[in-house]
């Protein structure tokens, strides 16, 4: 069996930007395994503007960004195979993987990285009520059969749930020709960044209503008409509120689920993300396995899953390095107001600073973020304004950490 110091696995952003940084720190047997027959993943359909303002301090569509990494891939010489589905892991990493070429393969790596990303939620995952016709589809799907297939999914269209895919979805269906009637979302503020629902949906005057979902979807054979029904506090629909929209289709934006079924097969534990439990480094509790980008937890900013994909890449390179030796590890846990918290485990004899990412559980304004251990606070930063859809990141000084002794909690305070 060959052996490989480092398998990525997933070439998508997180995954070339972890072989990247492998490589540029001395791992030199590593191989990128990818499903599909490009390298970039999910960015080879996302033609949109608004990637690498971070990354790059320009303005990017996905093609372009991706193509970025793909050339540092081969000015580096990093191997990659691509149409190749990884059938399994094992927890002394052996990686299982076959494509149309080499057949069935296995090999043993020392280090793996996942980086698969994540799956939409689909009809069946929300239970939607009415009959099952055709004209419902997710919003990726529809992105790629419009941005890659040239396929106009519908003419009149109605998108359930406001995350960013579908806003995307809603200018871009508008451009094409289509009549965007309405954007429907569940809860009582917008799943989306600000800039989309200003661009996408404020600029065409597409309307958007809060609180709302559907209540019934009608149709023989194709989609004929939606029902959308105001919902109350406890996600229930209120009678007596029912709106009638002819529509052919309907595009869902409800929801990503990160895509961990090689890690939850091996046993590795899993937060409350639906990704693995990680350290600092994106080092799961199987050590030398490590997780980044969309299948640790769901971003809304490629930017922040490459830099991610490089932590995980460091991460590896110093586990293949025997630099990853410290004892006092810690745990991280969301308290009041915050959903989760990513590291959820901190190594206290690690050197570096840590940056943890967190969302919080809804909207709020003039609050604190306190990062707090044994009652004592570590780290109190102000926020003016923080909202679900925006994932935040905090950096704290690794002096701050020298002293801590106990478990971290990560909450909010009113100003």
């Amino acid at each position: 069996m060959k052996i490989v110091d480092l398998v990525i696995i997933g070439g998508g952003s997180a995954g070339m930007a972890a072989a990247i940084q492998a490589k540029k720190e001395g791992v030199d047997n590593l191989l990128i395994l990818e499903k599909n027959d490009t390298l970039g993943g999910i960015l080879n359909q996302c033609i949109h503007n608004g990637f690498g303002l971070t990354e790059f301090k320009e303005e990017l569509t996905g093609p372009e960004y991706l193509q970025r990494f793909v050339d540092q891939v081969h000015e580096l010489d990093i191997p990659y195979k691509l149409s190749s589905a990884v059938i399994n892991i094992t927890r002394d990493k052996v990686v299982s993987y076959s494509n149309p070429v080499d057949g069935s393969v296995s090999v043993q790596a020392k280090a793996i990285v996942l980086a698969t990303g994540c799956y939409e939620r689909n009809a069946g995952a929300i239970q939607l009520p009415g009959d099952r016709c055709s004209g419902i589809i997710t919003a990726g799907t529809a992105q790629k059969y419009l941005n890659i297939h040239g396929y106009l999914v519908g003419k009149r269209v109605v998108i359930l749930g406001s995350g960013d895919i579908g806003l995307i979805m809603a200018r871009r269906l508008t451009l094409e020709g289509a009549k965007v009637v309405c954007v429907a979302e569940i809860m009582p503020y917008s799943n989306g960044l600000n800039r989309n629902i200003a661009q996408c949906l404020n600029d065409y005057n597409i309307p958007l209503y809060l609180s709302t979902s559907v209540s019934r979807v009608i149709g023989k054979g194709r989609l004929q008409k939606v029902i959308l029904s105001n919902v109350d506090d406890n996600f229930k629909f209120i009678p007596g509120t029912e709106m009638e929209i002819p529509c052919d289709t309907l595009i869902l934006s409800v929801g990503l689920v990160p895509y961990v079924s090689l890690l939850e097969n091996i046993g590795v534990p899993m937060s409350s993300t639906k990704g693995a439990l990680v350290n600092e480094h994106m080092e799961t509790m199987i050590p030398g396995i490590f997780t980044c980008g969309n299948c640790l937890h769901v971003h809304d900013v490629v930017d922040f899953v490459t830099d991610e994909g490089r932590l995980a890449g460091h991460g590896a390179a110093l586990y293949l390095q025997n630099l990853l030796l410290g004892v006092r590890e810690i745990n991280v846990y969301p308290n009041s107001g915050v959903s989760y918290v990513v590291p959820q485990k901190v190594n206290l004899d690690n050197q570096e600073d840590v940056t943890f990412k967190f969302r919080v559980q809804k909207p709020v304004k003039d609050v604190f973020v306190l990062f707090e251990s044994n009652n004592v606070i570590i780290s109190k930063v102000f926020k003016s304004a923080l909202i679900p859809s925006e994932m935040i990141m905090i950096k704290v000084n690794r002096d701050k950490l020298a002293n801590v002794t106990g478990d971290i909690t990560v909450h909010l305070e009113g100003r």
